[in-house]
């Protein structure tokens, strides 16, 4: 089963997929999805994002795949829905998306055996963690603005049940700008596969439900520009619909304008 949310007449609403690509409603309304006004699927917990957890990734950047996970935190301000925009500032000279599939916690948890970490799992969702290259300041210690700024984390559209996903190490990712493929792997990449990371996350602190652990990005990344849709698709989970702006369009939508 997929969940998603819209804002819908005023209300936060509780939406699954149809058969005919449209939204339905609980009380069994269909709405166009492009028109839809997106929400992230869950309101989310604590927001862990691993860094380098895709071997080609790594060696894409020239550095040698962790031994232990590379973990960092985000802050609920960086998560937007599906097909809402994400700002390039101006200033920046290389920013590129980052696509991943997204775990998401459903009970309280700690000290989990990796044996028996995914039955922790509610569901997976897509998630693009854009990133700008030239604030980076080292891969290792992503500094504030490159992983916390508003709205560079869109997430959705739908939350998929992890009993529709019997193996979440068997998924293909996809990239699109503009409807040309830039990026393809798949989470068999991983250096750690779902289940150790819950397993090691739990050994560190108690997960809740509705945490959120996003696991890396394989090869392929390329710059965005304003203007540019970005599609970043999982198989199974989804397709994820953002487009990038510039400063003036960013801030003049924010303003209402």
């Amino acid at each position: 089963m997929k969940h998603g949310r819209i804002f819908f007449n005023g209300n936060i609403v509780q939406v699954t997929p149809s058969a005919d690509g449209r939204v339905r409603l609980p009380d069994g309304r269909l709405l166009a999805e492009p028109d839809c006004h997106w929400l992230p699927p869950l309101q989310a917990g604590t927001v862990f994002a691993l860094g380098l957890n895709y071997a080609d990734h790594a060696a894409e950047l020239a550095f040698k795949a962790p031994e232990t996970p590379l973990v960092f935190l985000k802050g609920p301000n960086t998560l937007i829905g599906h097909r809402a925009r994400t700002r390039r500032p101006q200033d920046a000279t290389y920013m590129h998306y980052e696509c991943e599939l997204a775990v998401v916690i459903g009970q309280t948890c700690k000290n989990v055996p990796k044996e028996r970490a995914l039955d922790m799992v509610a569901g997976y969702t897509v998630a693009n963690d854009y990133a700008i290259r030239d604030y980076l300041e080292n891969y290792y210690r992503p500094n504030l603005r490159v992983k916390n700024r508003d709205g560079c984390t869109p997430l959705g559209p739908w939350l998929t049940d992890a009993a529709d996903v019997p193996n979440p190490q068997a998924l293909r990712l996809t990239t699109r700008i503009n409807g040309q493929t830039t990026q393809q792997g798949s989470t068999a990449d991983m250096v750690f596969d779902v289940a150790t990371l819950i397993a090691y996350l739990s050994s560190i602190m108690t997960l809740n439900p509705g945490d959120v652990i996003l696991t890396g990005t394989p090869e392929g990344l390329a710059d965005v520009k304003p203007g540019d849709v970005v599609e970043t698709e999982i198989e199974g989970i989804g397709c994820l619909v953002n487009t990038v702006v510039d400063d003036a369009t960013y801030f003049a939508s924010a303003a209402g304008i």
